[in-house]
């Protein structure tokens, strides 16, 4: 697949130029989709008519030079990132029903600048996982490998990416969730710093985490989309009111010299030795470039995957406590619960007319202890509505909460966040980005680690951190294992210093390029 030529500025140039129209690079993708997406399964709602219809708009208006920023853009939003009007489920069976009645801040600002919307992208269900099984859809396959998981948990909007489906995506990324799926189908995808994008209309996982961020086909397309959903929003008190930069200019012109930090901890044992390898072939041209390669520590990240799914279990447990049947969302049905404590009740009463005088004590506090039917049907509307890997992130979230576990597990991961921060901060004092891998191995096989939930989460050792300091990061592709598979690299730097990154991911995707 020749992924320059459905880059957005390709495109628009094109369009510009009269070599296609907007209605034609619709059409296409959504033929595209029409065509594979039975056996990709990454997108769950296709906006094909309407998008035609706004790809007419949108042609006269690039024809008449008014268009906006993102004219030419076709999109595809992830289930976790609400539109008006649209089925906003989170890949999750408890929000099958749910329409949205609002726009996400980040979708409203790509309409605002004439992008097209033409589907709605697979996940994790409530980005809950790292391959993309785990979703009331069921799974993505990677459009490289039908085989192999595209990542996850915006396993949907990457694979989007690579099947030539749309130009762009947004996903939503809180451990790696944008950039280990982008390196395992082989597309840039980058996670903003903490509070430079809008979470307002996010169905949030871990709130401290998340970020919402753009996947595409070249760094020049996530900085343009990153120029327009970035910037402070007063329905989101988290946001920065640091102004937005022109990171277009920053790849444009990537000139300049700048220190690039290599972390020990991030080429130790438990990475391929071919993305070693190709990554330390990389660095070599980087350095012949005229960039300064430094060595560099950080010491607590062998601290980071515990860290991290100590805290982001524990506000998934928080966040995810409104989904309860009542107010919205997957209900159990009221009849069948009423039944069911019927059936108990009569059981342990039957039971009680025969009780010799041992059993009969503990039949009578069964009997006391019974649900109530509100209990009950918040007990099975949960069970039956979330998947099992957010079941199982939810008990794990609630126990290092409750009041016996709290100093021990939750309040030392804090105290470790922060020291995993304090790293960064020191490091970035002597360099202006970070380099590592973006994934310790290429895409693995369909269901090779679902069973393994310590192996599956090892997936995003090199991503977590990013963070749970806060601070940007970019994955981008750097050339095919012996597998076959794509192999990503990760650039990260300081919070709020996206231009250095961009500058730096542009860089190197001119060695990646032109070599």
């Amino acid at each position: 697949m020749n992924h320059l030529a459905v880059d957005i500025f390709d495109t628009r140039s094109k369009i510009e130029r009269g070599e296609t129209t907007l209605t034609n690079v619709v059409s296409t993708f959504a033929q595209n989709i029409e065509a594979q997406n039975p056996v990709i399964n990454a997108v769950t709602s296709v906006y094909a008519d309407q998008a035609l219809e706004q790809a007419d708009q949108i042609q006269k208006k690039i024809e008449s030079g008014t268009a906006g920023k993102l004219a030419g853009a076709v999109f595809g939003i992830k289930e976790a990132i609400v539109m008006d009007g649209a089925f906003s489920t989170a890949a999750s069976k408890i929000l099958r029903s749910y329409k949205s009645v609002y726009n996400a801040t980040v979708v409203d600002r790509l309409l605002k600048e004439d992008a097209i919307i033409l589907g709605r992208c697979n996940m994790d269900e409530f980005a809950m996982g790292s391959s993309n099984e785990n979703s009331i859809y069921g799974p993505v396959k990677n459009p490289l490998d039908h085989s192999r998981v595209p990542g996850g948990s915006s396993g949907g909007s990457a694979a989007a990416i690579s099947a030539n489906f749309m130009n762009a995506t947004l996903g939503s990324d809180t451990g790696g969730s944008i950039r280990q799926p982008a390196a395992y189908c082989g597309v840039t995808g980058m996670k903003p710093s903490y509070g430079r994008v809008s979470r307002y209309g996010l169905i949030a996982y871990a709130s401290s985490f998340d970020s919402i961020g753009p996947i595409a086909n070249s760094v020049l397309d996530t900085a343009r989309i990153l120029e327009v959903i970035a910037g402070q929003d007063s329905r989101d008190g988290t946001t920065s009111h640091d102004k937005v930069e022109d990171y277009t200019n920053a790849v444009l012109n990537p000139s300049g010299s700048f220190k690039v930090g290599v972390p020990a901890e991030y080429f130790a044992d438990g990475l391929d030795p071919e993305i070693r390898s190709q990554i330390q072939e990389l660095l070599g041209k980087l350095e012949r470039d005229g960039v300064e390669l430094i060595p560099v520590t950080l010491p607590h990240t062998a601290y980071a995957i515990a860290t991290y799914y100590i805290l982001a279990t524990a506000e998934a447990s928080s966040n995810l406590a409104r989904f309860d049947g009542a107010r919205y969302g997957y209900r159990a049905d009221m009849k069948e619960v009423s039944e069911q404590l019927r059936n108990e009740e009569n059981h342990i009463k039957q039971a009680l007319k025969s009780a010799n005088a041992e059993t009969r004590e503990e039949l009578e506090r069964q009997l006391r202890q019974l649900d109530t039917p509100l209990l009950r049907m918040y007990k099975r509307s949960r069970s039956e509505g979330f998947g099992l890997e957010v079941q199982k992130r939810i008990m794990l979230g609630t126990y290092v909460l409750s009041a016996g576990y709290y100093d021990a597990y939750y309040a030392k991961a804090q105290k470790i966040r922060r020291l995993i921060r304090d790293d960064f901060s020191s490091v970035f004092k002597k360099v202006d980005v970070i380099v590592s891998p973006t994934a310790p191995t290429t895409a693995f096989k369909i269901g090779e680690k679902i069973d393994d939930p310590l192996q599956m989460y090892l997936n995003d050792i090199y991503t977590i951190s990013a963070n749970l300091a806060g601070i940007c990061g970019i994955s981008l592709p750097i050339g095919t294992h012996s597998d076959g598979m794509p192999i990503g690299v990760q650039l990260m730097s300081d919070s709020m210093q996206e231009m250095k990154l961009f500058k730096a991911a542009s860089r190197l995707e001119n060695i990646v390029r032109n070599p």
